[in-house]
């Protein structure tokens, strides 16, 4: 599934980068028994490679989204076509029940309401949109946090194994 530019922006905001993450940059490995500098790096290197697979979580990877963005929903009436529609509707009633004199009324008061209840349903649209934009957002950074959380415990498992120390 192809993930946006927009969605990875984003995805960097929300977990506080813009690059990717050095595989054991959350951890200090002390060689507690002994080991030289290059085994060392092959070990960690190994193990970064095995929590990778058991993970299911690259840390040198850069975050992509895991579902889409929220889709925006299709616009209702704004305040502009509220008060076009309540004014016709005024019109109309006022001048079925007032005559001429009637239907201009009635157009001004249709065009009041109508302005006020289209501007009130496009403002909770707006904050509907607002709330599920936020609501993914979480849900990003849950889902990252929580295969980092995998890679983490599945690397230090692994160093631990062969002898390091890790903090």
């Amino acid at each position: 599934m192809k993930r946006t530019l927009a969605s990875i922006a984003v995805i960097a905001l929300v977990f506080g980068f813009a690059g990717p993450a050095i595989s054991d940059g959350d951890f200090v490995v002390y060689p507690a028994k002994g080991q030289s500098q290059d085994q060392t790096e092959r070990d960690k290197y190994e193990c970064y490679n095995w929590a990778k697979r058991e993970s299911n979580f690259d840390p040198m990877k850069t975050p992509t989204a895991t579902s889409p963005r929220p889709v925006k929903e299709k616009e209702t009436w704004g305040a502009g076509t509220g008060a076009v529609g309540g004014g016709l509707l005024g019109a109309g009633v006022g001048g079925i029940a007032g005559g001429g004199k009637g239907a201009l009324i009635g157009g001004a008061v249709g065009a009041g309401s109508g302005a006020a209840v289209g501007g009130m349903r496009r403002s909770d649209q707006k904050k509907r949109e607002q709330q599920r934009q936020q609501q993914w957002e979480q849900e990003q950074a849950a889902n990252y946090r929580a295969g980092r959380n995998a890679y983490n415990r599945a690397y230090a498992a692994c160093l631990e194994g062969r002898g390091y120390s890790v903090k």
